[in-house]
């Protein structure tokens, strides 16, 4: 991933971190595939709260897209999505 990109992810991601914080929790940046799509892992309380499927998709998927419309799709490698 170039450096520009990933400044902007993590700029990105820190608009939104002090919520997450505020609750236990964190993310962190596994991987941009080749076809844009962010890897993310959900750390701390975030991991394991029943509500992360949709912080993923309403806080740091919009965030993400908001500040990076190439980037396709927001998916954390730790949550099972039901």
């Amino acid at each position: 991933m170039e450096a520009g990109l990933r400044e902007k992810i993590e700029f990105a991601l820190d608009t939104i971190r002090p919520y997450l914080e505020a609750d236990g929790g964190n993310v962190r940046i596994v991987e941009l595939t080749d076809d844009l799509v962010l890897k993310i892992e959900m750390m701390g309380n975030c991991g394991s709260c029943a509500m992360s499927t949709m912080t993923l998709k309403a806080g740091i998927e919009e965030a993400i897209k908001r500040a990076i419309p190439e980037i396709v799709r927001v998916e954390a490698v730790n949550l099972t999505i039901a």
